[in-house]
């Protein structure tokens, strides 16, 4: 299936849109909690992040070497679309931890976060050990090669992490999106449906389950699976702002009659 700009950016603004409405940032690849209270940075809203970010940073200035607490500064800042700060975090991670595979991994996830892609595949894949591959280093690569439009080779750098820990939620999660980013709905549908039924899956795949059943039009099972996150006004506000984006300018009749003319 041709992936043409219409679409990418339509579906663009769709998942902007959720991620403002939910209060929280989705990265698919961000991982790092707040280990003082248990709670997941993905968990939080903006406020809490804020304040998040805050403690962390009189952490990271007094402990500026600490490996977690870079790690974990460095994921809350590209939360709060704090993108450049997390990149310059990660730099000064690498020089103290070069050989530290977790340390590369969030340094070309910082990099892909700015928009510097091939590097960050570059960087991902020099910590990756080929006779010992990482899972997660497997995910991440596939989580840039979507980035870069390369979403068959995205998709075996997932089935790989898959065979290595099957059944794993965060990745079922990004075979689900690298199928929304194609437009193919009712697969990408059916891995974020395999993930949240997965020990570990995290609000972010109910999120962007309810974000895919949306964009099918299925507004009010949309809207069901969206407030097991998030307050019924910011569930209704994303089930009507799908619902007007798809009425607008008849989007959806425009990108299948793209797809004729393109294939």
């Amino acid at each position: 299936m041709v992936f043409n700009s219409t679409r990418k950016s339509i579906i663009i603004v769709s998942l902007a849109a959720v991620m403002v409405l939910s209060g929280c940032a989705t990265d698919r690849t961000k991982t790092g909690s707040i280990n003082r209270g248990g709670q997941s940075i993905d968990q939080m809203n903006a406020t809490e992040l804020n304040g998040a970010i805050a403690r962390l940073t009189k952490q990271y200035e007094r402990r500026p070497k600490d490996r977690n607490i870079g790690l974990t500064y460095a994921s809350a800042l590209r939360s709060a679309g704090r993108d450049d700060q997390a990149l310059a975090v990660m730099q000064q991670m690498v020089i103290y931890h070069p050989e530290d595979n977790d340390v590369l991994a969030a340094y070309g996830k910082a990099l892909a976060s700015s928009g510097d892609l091939m590097k960050a595949l570059e960087v991902i894949g020099r910590a990756q050990r080929p006779d010992n591959p990482d899972w997660k280093l497997l995910s991440a690569q596939g989580a840039v090669l979507d980035q870069l439009d390369r979403a068959q080779e995205a998709r075996e750098y997932y089935n790989k992490a898959l065979s290595l820990v099957p059944g794993e939620p965060s990745i079922l999660s990004n075979l689900g999106m690298s199928y929304l980013l194609t437009n193919e709905l009712a697969q990408s549908e059916n891995y974020l449906r395999q993930a949240i039924k997965r020990p570990g899956a995290d609000s972010r795949v109910r999120q962007n389950l309810a974000l895919v059943v949306g964009l099918q039009g299925r507004f009010e099972e949309a809207k069901k699976i969206a407030a097991g996150e998030l307050s019924s006004a910011d569930a209704q506000a994303n089930v009507t702002y799908l619902r007007q984006m798809l009425s607008q300018q008849n989007a959806w009749n425009q990108l299948k009659n793209e797809d004729k003319n393109t294939n």
